[in-house]
């Protein structure tokens, strides 16, 4: 019962496929008109070769293939029709396949880009060819570009795709200015849509834009930092670029409204990468154009606009970080130079970055390096006050002077307030200062130790100062007053002593001086208000002791309740030696003058004699020094080692007559002074006792712990970050040790 059952279904199938098929004709006439159909519109769609005609160029009319194709739609074998012309499709594309391989190989031997192009017309004819009229349908037509476009990409190889790109890039206009660029071949990109390679390549032609504006970036914009260059990279792009976008992403426009619209997001796309190439080239250029600075304003300018369409911060302050390790934080740079080339970063980052984010970041390891050195203190201030060597000022003259800037707590009641930026962090505020001397002072957490350092070289330059001199001390006194603004008046009360010492001392001398005329004219210093000068026993010996003997009564007649303890070490001796045949001046120090004078008593003496007579405290190497100063001038002469005899006729003088010949030497030198660092040391070897009676009885003790125990220490006043700066320098001479922030004694 079953298989009668389906005998009868198959059969009732068969008959309704053949009458569908017959189209309801007596006999098989409609199957007869059926399979005429089916032969015409095979013939009709089947893929020729190049040199078979189509059936369009023949005699036939075109609505008997209409005919055909509408009765095997009603038939419902149009499916069938097109598998049939999709396999026969397959089956032909080996021929094309072929003329792929041939192209191919002649690009490979040839690197002419003209061989793709010629390939790529070629498989437009095969394309064309094989098309399907469109009076046959929608369906057909996507059908045959879809199987098409598949099985040509799949023969398509990475040869292809190379000499694709480089056809494109041909199309570019030429980076030198004297060559003609190439003529738009629209009928290319034409091809390109048809055969889909637009669709398919799309991230290989922007590539090839890409390119180039990275390679017209890095060749026009490379090292020219004196003006901003987006500008002219704008232009370069509406006039060179643009034009070849048009080709690709605009073509079927028809109104320049339509062009633009199309190109804007293409257009933004090629924008960003130009300023990302120019930031990328600026961020590899950075520390040179820092060091540039300001005849690089038009690069920092660019980087700034950069920096508001690329997110290239991180990269920034990495780049320049590590540029800074490399090229400036280094034993072998000078203090003064790394000091300089802060000062340029800071204005320079500012440009750039206005809110101080990145100049936070990158000026961190920079402050903590200068910190370390010992030096740093006294360059800033030596710059404060123009005693740089006729290096490049810390601070443009043009700056406001202004007093010392601070931290303070935001203001949320400012109306122009603004939160901070949302890369900052935690510490950002520590930065705040704008202007740039607050910013140095900001290095060191105290500004005593500059107002001391202020101090100490102040007295070096006044002390260097010669008694007519009085032009020195008002430019001195100029630096005080600007200074005064800087740091306060209350800081710099100890320099205001100096100066007034200075003019008291002249008017002293000049009075002891109506009194008893002498030859020496001492500057007279307040004990107490001066910094410590390196103590010394140098004795001057014969007249400069009778000298200094006679003007002490005269100032003790003048000052009851005063005495003066001589430096002699300190200021210059002006001397004429007069020996048999000539005569020398000189100007110099105290030690050389005193050992010129004990050869005037005998004429050959020892180093150890010398030493002896005038002081034991004097380093052999200073004395040394000293008297080859003499030796230089002809005065002495080294008989043996270490031992010297006066020259009274000179030993390289002509024969005959003696003449008197004057030679003049001029020594001026500051002083010698301790740095603030060397006396907060010399002060906290004096606590060193506290500190060690401390961690003998309690232990171990934190650093907050000793500090706030030594404060109870008569005269202290160092800060914490002194204190362990200089525990530090005990732990490296193995006095204490620390674990886990509490210091003790180290075991012996």
């Amino acid at each position: 019962m079953a298989t009668d059952a389906l005998r009868a279904q198959v059969a009732a199938k068969w008959q309704e496929s053949f009458a569908r098929l017959n189209q309801n004709e007596p006999g098989i006439v409609g199957l007869l008109n059926f399979s005429q159909a089916w032969d015409i519109a095979r013939e009709c769609i089947r893929p020729r070769g190049l040199d078979e005609p189509d059936p369009s160029t023949r005699n036939v009319d075109r609505s008997k293939f209409q005919a055909s194709f509408e009765l095997l739609n009603r038939c419902r074998r149009l499916p069938i029709l097109l598998e049939s012309f999709l396999e026969d499709m397959r089956k032909r594309f080996l021929v094309i396949e072929e003329e792929v391989k041939e192209f191919l190989l002649e690009y490979e031997r040839t690197s002419n880009t003209t061989v793709i192009l010629n390939l790529v017309f070629r498989l437009l004819q095969w394309y064309k060819k094989w098309l399907p009229m469109q009076e046959l349908g929608a369906t057909l037509h996507s059908a045959f570009v879809l199987s098409f476009q598949t099985h040509l990409f799949s023969v398509l190889t990475p040869t292809f795709v190379r000499g694709f790109k480089e056809l494109c890039a041909s199309t570019l206009p030429s980076a030198d200015p004297e060559t003609s660029d190439p003529a738009p071949n629209v009928e290319m990109w034409q091809a390109f849509e048809t055969l889909g390679l637009l669709d398919r390549y799309e991230n290989i032609i922007a590539s090839v834009g890409y390119e180039h504006i990275e390679a017209h970036v890095v060749a026009t914009c490379t090292g020219q930092w004196s003006e901003s260059m987006l500008g002219q990279l704008r232009k370069w792009m509406t006039d060179k670029v643009v034009p070849w976008m048009l080709l690709m992403y605009a073509r079927n426009a028809t109104t320049a409204d339509d062009a633009r619209a199309m190109l804007q997001n293409v257009g933004s796309r090629f924008d960003f990468h130009m300023a990302k190439t120019l930031c990328d080239l600026r961020t590899k250029e950075i520390f040179d154009i820092i060091i540039d600075y300001p005849d690089s304003s038009g690069a920092l300018q660019d980087l700034k606009e950069c920096m508001h369409r690329v997110d290239q911060r991180a990269s920034l302050v990495h780049t320049l970080r590590k540029a800074n390790q490399k090229r400036l934080l280094h034993p072998g740079a000078d203090t003064r130079l790394i000091l300089t080339q802060y000062v340029a970063i800071i204005k320079c980052l500012r440009i750039v970055d206005p809110p101080g984010v990145l100049l936070f970041k990158v000026a961190d390891p920079i402050r903590r390096y200068l910190r370390e050195r010992p030096d740093t203190i006294r360059c800033i201030v030596s710059n404060l006050v123009g005693d740089d060597d006729g290096g490049d000022p810390l601070v443009d003259d043009n700056e406001p002077i202004q007093p010392l800037q601070h931290w303070e707590l935001d203001d949320y009641t400012d109306p122009n307030w603004e939160p901070e930026p949302v890369d900052a962090g935690p510490d950002f505020r520590a930065n705040k200062p704008s202007d740039v001397i607050s910013t140095l002072v900001s290095i060191y957490d105290s500004r005593d130790l500059f107002v001391k350092e202020l101090q100490v070289l102040l007295a070096q330059r006044l002390l260097a100062i010669s008694d007519d001199n009085t032009e020195k001390v008002e430019k001195e006194r100029r630096s005080i007053e600007i200074l005064k603004i800087r740091f306060g008046e209350a800081a710099l009360q100890v320099c205001e002593v100096m100066l007034k010492d200075m003019t008291d001392s002249k008017r002293i001398d000049g009075h002891v001086q109506s009194q008893k005329a002498s030859i020496i004219h001492p500057t007279i210093l307040s004990k107490h208000f001066w910094p410590m000068l390196e103590a010394t026993d140098i004795g001057m010996p014969g007249q400069f002791r009778m000298f200094q003997e006679e003007y002490a009564k005269e100032f003790s007649a003048f000052k009851p309740d005063k005495k003066l303890r001589w430096l002699p070490h300190l200021g210059t001796v002006q001397l004429v030696l007069h020996l048999r045949d000539r005569t020398v001046e000189a100007d110099v120090p105290p030690l050389e003058a005193a050992f010129i004078e004990l050869f005037s008593q005998q004429d050959v003496w020892t180093l150890d004699e010398l030493i002896a007579n005038v002081g034991s405290s004097v380093d052999r190497t200073a004395a040394l020094n000293a008297l080859l100063t003499w030796v230089d001038l002809g005065v002495l002469k080294e008989q043996t080692e270490n031992s010297f005899k006066l020259l009274e006729e000179a030993e390289t003088a002509p024969e005959g007559a003696r003449e008197s010949r004057t030679v003049t030497r001029s020594v001026v030198e500051l002083p010698p002074a301790p740095s603030v660092q060397q006396q907060q040391a010399e002060q906290m070897r004096v606590y060193w006792k506290f500190i060690e009676g401390m961690l003998t009885n309690l232990g171990s003790l934190s650093l907050d712990r000793i500090q706030s125990m030594l404060k109870l220490a008569p005269g202290y006043d160092q800060s914490i970050d002194q204190l362990s700066m200089f525990m530090e320098a005990a732990r490296l001479e193995e006095l204490v040790a620390v674990r886990d922030g509490m210091w003790k004694l180290a075991s012996k």
